[in-house]
């Protein structure tokens, strides 16, 4: 499969992303705990949930504040409902997965029965780990 070109992983590339993977481990544990102070420092200056912004040696630190609003399910088709507006509810139908492998554990339901019901999906991932603890 590889080609004579194609360069081979060595164990130097593979201490290197050993390395490094836990380097930026440590930098997101650094940042998040600036993150924090930072919005300690906004929600004691400004207020919480306000956008603020401060400007110290020649960067500018701002705080935004994103909003998003959603509905409440059950309040919401329970409303609708009141007010007989359903053709406004949405019905979903979807397979109960838990109710399913009961089923089948219970013999209700034969598993090939749903041959061509089932995807599958992949996503690679990489990890690195000494051999020996370090």
């Amino acid at each position: 499969m590889l080609k004579r070109n194609e360069s081979l992983i060595t164990g130097e590339m593979i201490v290197k992303y050993y390395e490094l993977n836990k380097q930026k481990k440590e930098i997101e544990l650094e940042m998040n705990e600036l993150k924090g102070k930072f919005q300690d420092y906004f929600n004691q200056l400004v207020g919480t949930n306000c956008k603020g912004e401060i400007t110290i040696n020649g960067y500018k630190l701002q705080r935004q504040i994103r909003k998003t609003e959603k509905y409440d399910d059950e309040a919401t088709v329970r409303k609708l409902e009141e007010l007989q507006l359903n053709d406004l509810i949405q019905v979903v139908k979807r397979p109960d997965d838990k109710k399913m492998k009961a089923a089948v554990n219970l013999g209700l339901l034969n598993p090939h029965h749903l041959d061509g019901c089932i995807t599958t999906s992949y996503s690679p991932a990489i990890t690195v780990k000494p051999v020996t603890p370090r």
